[in-house]
């Protein structure tokens, strides 16, 4: 079975269409031409009925595309929380990392997704001080790529809360609290302090 079809309809968001042809023996891993997954490509179309029934079918939450993005990984950055929930249900791994060696975590932290963070940070055993290719965690990338805002407190809040380790430093040695001093990030500057 050619695999164009069911890529088409899965971005086309032809749910039912979709479900047919994985009834008849379509691979429900099935990717683009980028190597990307049904799934992934459900997910970055904000496809809610597409990505249950993709995961109700056995989509592989972990699979990789060429830009090294999982649907897990995918939903993380995104923040698309509801996502993360079904796929921490199904198999997501905590050991499969995106091109920057992140995990989920590290750019929801970047981007001030509040509720991932809150999901992740306290799911039992998630790598919440995992270090990416650049030598940030994911509290570091809330103190540098962050604006400081009050959703970047929280999320700063809902780490340091949640047990993640204040003081680990980047490859130049500075850590978060000297970052948000350096940036003048009062709020944050109290938050790692105490």
């Amino acid at each position: 079975m050619d695999d164009r079809q069911i890529v088409k309809l899965t971005k086309d968001g032809k749910v039912k269409e979709v479900e047919s042809l994985l009834k008849e023996g379509a691979n429900v891993n099935a990717t683009d031409n980028h190597n990307r997954p049904l799934l992934l490509l459900a997910c970055i179309n904000n496809d809610a009925a597409m990505v249950k029934m993709l995961v109700e079918n056995n989509a592989d939450v972990n699979q990789q595309g060429d830009d090294m993005d999982s649907p897990f990984l995918y939903t993380g950055a995104a923040g698309q929380t509801e996502f993360l929930k079904l796929f921490l249900k199904h198999g997501a791994r905590f050991d499969v990392f995106n091109r920057y060696y992140g995990s989920a975590l590290i750019p929801a932290c970047e981007r001030g997704h509040v509720e991932t963070v809150r999901l992740l940070a306290n799911v039992e055993g998630y790598p919440i001080d995992h270090v990416n290719r650049l030598g940030w965690t994911a509290l570091m990338e809330a103190v540098i790529l962050g604006d400081g805002s009050k959703k970047y407190q929280e999320v700063v809040k809902i780490l340091k809360d949640a047990g993640a380790k204040l003081d680990i430093p980047d490859k130049d040695g500075i850590t978060p609290l000297q970052h948000a001093r350096a940036r003048g990030y009062r709020e944050i500057v109290k938050l790692l302090e105490q």
